[in-house]
């Protein structure tokens, strides 16, 4: 790719705005993500919600505003908070949300939330909102916190509804319970006995559960041990429910994930949080950019994500030979070692290494955006002793000017931080990298999501500590350029052209090369693409 030239963006953000929790629906092969709109403006503006849709997981086309807040003062939906949508047996599409205004209090003081309905009779074109079936938290549950219903046709042919609440009683961070209503014309909703009540945290936000083969999947986020989106797993939607042992579905900074199910594939969209003052030290911040992990069963049932192949196999021009990062191995018994690649790696890229490990090695990983001498810049360090994926960074932030004053006892970045099998033989680290944001994944099955700040540049590398390992292989492919930024509506919505406040400029490109080879093999003659070596680990 030569110098300057132009990318469509792997993570969508809004111009001038952020994305926060999304709520997918599929249909007829097309996935219509809507998403809560979040400008950050002071004082609040209201929070809407806005639509792109995807065939392809790679193109994604913005249809702008949704659906919009209430414009009375004391409108019940001043914020249109997180929901759901179904489809009845008429065809109707029905619209489920969270209505909350700051100004119209409960009775414990805090702002109500309400479950809110709105309808569309010409496929999502249009929504009539309908304020009269708008019904507040049941008895015994807090009024303040009532929220993301999630509606699904349950094995009894009743319509269920899942919420976020809260009981009124109990220890303060123990009183979280997956709330239920039910209804058989979707208008109607009754109370029902809690979905789940774990007395576990603070709260379950962005309940919902699915059908996969033999067994059922709760998924939700939670804050309060810690940020991260969880599941469960039985063989009934009545449970009882398992806890996988690895039962986090990414790290700190993609939250709040929702699926959505196509030929037998299930795919979670949630949002990479940003930092305040972009910086990779700065307070998390709420809402971010969308982001797609494709979920794979395993034959016990747990659950293993990555990136999409679809997303992957855009990135269909090999740089390897430019980049030269040197195969060979790596050994350092009791010491360090680490190979550097030649050259910068660009602002977007996919990067595939394969390292054959040895048992009893201490650590190892990928350097990113690292100095010539590999000293600074990003570390996703995996450790077999602590059976853990972590991000790192050098330099640390420093407390003061002495020289011990390195965060020494902060080893990595809090939070982003995966639990990893890590036996001794081969594994296959990927970075799926586009200018402020990555997504690492272990052997294809376990991901690491992040922001990048500090470092817009630099070299990859490999190292290990105490250790040795073979660098088997060590691949990096770029998309190829973009001629047309601006993608036709879908019928029968709006017109508009693709935000493109997110598309990166590769000013660090490598150097020009004749054409090599694709970097995807198999052992499959039927099977094409990286969707040919993606199998459930």
């Amino acid at each position: 790719m030569e110098l300057g030239t132009t990318t469509a963006p792997v993570f969508f953000r809004p111009r001038d705005a952020w994305v926060g929790d999304v709520i997918p629906f599929e249909q007829d092969g097309q996935f219509w993500l809507y998403y809560l709109l979040e400008r950050r403006a002071d004082p609040p503006t209201g929070m809407p919600w806005h639509l792109v849709t995807t065939r392809d997981l790679v193109t994604l086309t913005d249809h702008g505003l949704a659906l919009a807040t209430g414009t009375e003062p004391d409108a019940a939906d001043h914020n249109c908070y997180t929901g759901s949508l179904v489809q009845d047996d008429q065809g109707r599409h029905h619209l489920f949300y969270t209505a909350q205004n700051p100004d119209v209090l409960g009775a414990d003081g805090l702002p109500l939330q309400l479950v809110a309905h709105a309808t569309s009779d010409d496929g999502q074109t249009t929504w009539t909102k309908h304020p009269e079936h708008t019904f507040g938290a049941t008895p015994g549950y807090q009024p303040s916190d009532w929220r993301d219903p999630f509606v699904f046709r349950h094995p009894d042919g009743r319509w269920h509804m899942l919420l976020a609440a809260r009981h009124q009683d109990g220890p303060e961070r123990r009183r979280g319970v997956v709330a239920r209503c039910v209804s058989d014309d979707l208008v109607t909703w009754a109370a029902a006995e809690p979905f789940w009540d774990p007395r576990r945290y603070i709260t379950h936000e962005c309940p919902e559960v699915f059908q996969w083969g033999e067994w059922w999947y709760l998924v939700y986020s939670e804050f309060s041990d810690r940020f991260v989106t969880r599941y469960r797993m039985a063989r009934s939607p009545e449970g009882p429910w398992q806890v996988p042992a690895h039962d986090t579905l990414d790290g700190r900074a993609w939250y709040a994930a929702k699926s959505a199910a196509r030929a037998g594939r299930r795919f979670f969209f949630g949002w990479i949080a940003s930092r305040e003052g972009q910086t990779d030290d700065g307070p998390w911040q709420w809402a971010g950019s969308l982001s797609t992990l494709e979920a794979l069963q395993r034959e016990d049932g747990t659950l293993a994500l990555r990136p999409p192949a679809e997303l992957v196999d855009s990135f269909s021009e090999d740089r390897s030979a430019q980049l030269g990062l040197a195969k060979g191995v790596l050994e350092a018994p009791d010491s360090y070692a680490a190979t550097i690649s030649e050259h910068a790696t660009p602002r977007q890229f996919h990067t595939r290494v394969v390292l054959d490990v040895e048992a009893g090695t201490r650590e190892f990983g990928l350097l990113l955006r690292c100095s010539e001498d590999g000293d600074t810049g990003y570390v996703l360090r995996l450790e077999p002793h602590a059976s853990r994926m972590v991000l790192d960074r050098w330099p640390r932030k420093s407390t003061g000017a002495a020289q011990w004053q390195v965060s020494g006892d902060v080893p990595q970045f809090l939070e982003l931080e995966r639990p990893v099998d890590l036996a001794p033989g081969r594994h296959v680290l990927e970075a799926l990298v586009d200018d402020d944001l990555a997504v690492f994944t272990l052997d294809g099955a376990v991901t690491l999501s992040t922001p990048l700040y500090d470092h817009r540049r630099g070299r990859l590398g490999v190292f290990v500590g105490e250790g040795r390992l073979e660098v088997v292989e060590a691949n990096l492919s770029q998309r190829p350029p973009v001629t047309d930024l601006t993608r036709a509506a879908e019928p029968g919505l709006p017109g508009h052209t693709l935000t493109d406040n997110s598309y990166a400029t590769d000013d660090t490109a490598l150097p020009d090369a004749p054409a090599l080879p694709s970097r995807l093999t198999t052992t499959d003659p039927g099977a094409t693409g990286s969707a040919a070596r993606r199998s459930a680990p």
